[in-house]
């Protein structure tokens, strides 16, 4: 018991170090995208190509001083951005990067990250009213109210997802596609699901909390050095856990069609292959193809009006996640 205890928490950890370099090499991929777009050539000084321009930002940020401005509640503004990214890293206990590859492999797998995808609303909400500005404040409460909206249109799409797969574990649901990947049969609700996880994320063109022509930088405004850092570092980790849930809702996770490994023999060099190698390469390719969906939504589209983000949601997005739930509801009810 001892033993497994300890290598689950190396595993976690090791994790940790994954995702913190995947981050970091992330934004260098968007600014260089985004350089590219806008004819610009992008970090190229740091290191090759640019490969360290990221860790220099982040150190040089860590090194800065924390300022805390007057009349702040110290206690609360501390503890937001702590527990903003401790509820990011804590999404990847239970995502899968290959068949029984999870930290915890448990059966409510899709409600955990519902639940822990509701509590981030509480820390921003925390971060600006902590900072007694009242453009955190605003933009707390933009995001709060963004967050919500969309997570009742996503909670639907997963209810039409867990049908299909009959499962509530993620590995249950990548199995499910073993045949056909989920994004055939549910392909309208996986365009809505993209849109949401740019809602549930912040990112452009639903980055109204963080609108600098009218909030200036949002519910983080006030925070500097680390308190920004891990807001940062919560943010773009969000962003890779949506492309990882998004591919192992709708994109097959680590399965691969039509795929034959007769060229490697038999013995233990397939076994690595068909165990190790080819799920983890084709589910980290999948989730970077999501992930570079970000930035190219970035380049290619404006910030939508306030109102227009609330009409979406609530007007658009929830009838119809609600009227495909009841017509593949029905189907399965017939043909099943």
């Amino acid at each position: 018991m001892f033993f497994w205890i300890l290598k689950q928490i190396l595993y976690f950890l090791a994790l940790i170090i994954f995702v913190l370099l995947s981050v970091a090499f992330y934004v260098l991929l968007e600014r260089q995208i985004l350089g590219h777009v806008t004819r610009r050539q992008g970090p190229s000084t740091v290191g090759i190509f640019g490969l360290l321009q990221t860790i220099a930002d982040a150190l040089k940020l860590l090194a800065k001083e924390s300022v805390f401005p007057r009349s702040i509640n110290t206690i609360v503004f501390i503890f937001a951005p702590i527990f903003t990214c401790g509820l990011a890293l804590a999404n990847w206990v239970v995502i899968p990067f290959g068949n029984g590859w999870a930290v915890a492999d448990f059966n409510l797998g899709v409600l955990y990250l519902l639940a822990l995808s509701s509590l981030s609303v509480h820390s921003i909400i925390m971060a600006g009213w902590s900072s007694n500005s009242k453009y955190a404040f605003l933009g707390a409460l933009r995001s709060a109210a963004q967050m919500i909206s969309y997570e009742i249109a996503m909670g639907l799409i997963l209810l039409s997802v867990i049908l299909l797969s009959q499962s509530l574990n993620l590995t249950d649901i990548v199995m499910a596609q073993y045949n056909v990947w989920f994004f055939i049969p549910l392909f309208p609700l996986f365009l809505m699901f993209l849109i949401c996880i740019l809602a549930e994320t912040n990112r452009h063109p639903f980055d109204l909390p963080e609108a600098e022509a009218e909030l200036v930088s949002g519910y983080n405004v006030e925070y500097s050095a680390v308190g920004f850092v891990l807001f940062f570092l919560a943010e773009y980790n969000n962003i890779i856990m949506m492309s990882a849930f998004t591919n192992i809702l709708f994109l097959g996770g680590w399965n691969v069609p039509f795929y034959s490994f007769w060229f490697f023999g038999d013995g233990i060099l397939r076994n690595i292959f068909e165990s190790y190698l080819w799920p983890s390469l084709f589910f980290s390719l999948k989730t970077i193809l999501v992930m570079i969906f970000f930035v190219i939504i970035r380049t290619a589209l404006p910030r939508y009006r306030y109102d227009q983000l609330m009409r979406l949601g609530w007007k658009i997005f929830l009838p119809l996640a609600l009227a495909f739930l009841i017509i593949y509801l029905s189907i399965l009810k017939l043909f099943w």
